[in-house]
């Protein structure tokens, strides 16, 4: 039988961090876990948003501002930020036009990757079980990981590869940071998931034509923000989950359906990537991992 929510065990006691909770599949998310009796913080970039959102969920549900656009947020957030138990790197953007963020990332990559690349190390000393990064099945898309031009100084930037690479950095990071866990003999472990396809405002923020059409068009094709959001929930509170296997839903391609082991790209399981993937967000970040 299918994992549901409904199988989510009591939450009571335990803390949780989300990334971009404040709509969307970030939003479910919170709800959820809420629901089941967990200490929720959402931290957001648009921490007045956010708190309009968290006004109308029921429980314990706090809000902190996050730009993940900045490093210098990162570190902010990071530093005034206790012990807890789960951090879920929700928060991206997809298919944007050009642009950088304040430390010079190009946009995508930068958020979805580096920022939670960051805020993951600044975090580890105080996360008590695990992390859940989403990647996406357009980890796919993407031929191969410009490893020596990952921040488009060097070619034509192209949106769609440009989010896939994102995303398969997402993929990648959480790949290598279990392997680093386990080598480490650490209790903490790591996990890869994704959503599927769901009309969020993900959809809407390209400033092309497609922002008119492509919401309702997924919404055919995908399946709710909120059965999206069974992903991050599963690898969030499954005691027995294993983090070796990328979670998410198969039918349609990946597009919707319950949880479960999901193919992935040869590409995203290549080792000596991952290493130098890893390595390349250290040296950009400047942030370092210790375990």
């Amino acid at each position: 039988m299918a994992w549901k929510p409904s199988d989510i065990p009591d939450q009571t006691g335990r803390t949780f961090v989300i990334t971009g909770a404040n709509g969307g599949i970030g939003k479910h998310t919170t709800e959820a876990l809420a629901a089941k009796g967990a200490t929720v913080i959402m931290a957001c970039r648009n921490a007045a948003k956010a708190q309009q959102v968290a006004d109308g969920i029921p429980g314990d549900v706090r809000v902190r501002a996050l730009d993940l656009a900045d490093l210098a947020s990162v570190r902010a957030f990071a530093e005034d930020t206790g012990e807890f138990d789960v951090l879920i790197n929700n928060a991206g953007l997809m298919n944007i036009p050009f642009s950088r963020t304040v430390d010079g990332f190009e946009t995508q990559w930068g958020v979805n990757h580096l920022g939670h690349f960051a805020l993951t190390g600044l975090l580890l000393d105080r996360i008590g079980d695990r992390v859940v990064t989403l990647a996406s099945i357009a980890h796919r898309q993407t031929p191969k990981l410009w490893i020596d031009d990952l921040n488009y100084e060097h070619r034509r930037y192209q949106r769609n590869l440009a989010y896939a690479q994102a995303k398969l950095s997402n993929l990648m990071f959480a790949r290598e940071l279990q392997h680093r866990l386990a080598e480490a003999r650490s209790p903490k472990r790591s996990y890869g998931v994704h959503p599927g396809v769901s009309a969020t405002d993900l959809f809407t923020r390209t400033e092309t034509p497609l922002d008119w059409v492509a919401k309702p068009a997924i919404a055919v094709i995908g399946h709710s923000p909120k059965h999206a959001a069974e992903s991050s929930l599963f690898a969030a509170t499954t005691a027995d989950a294993d983090p070796d296997t990328y979670w998410g839903p198969t039918w349609l391609f990946g597009s919707r359906g319950p949880v479960r082991p999901s193919p992935s790209s040869r590409l995203s399981r290549d080792r000596d990537l991952q290493r130098r993937l890893w390595e390349e967000s250290e040296q950009r970040t400047g942030v370092g991992y210790k375990f």
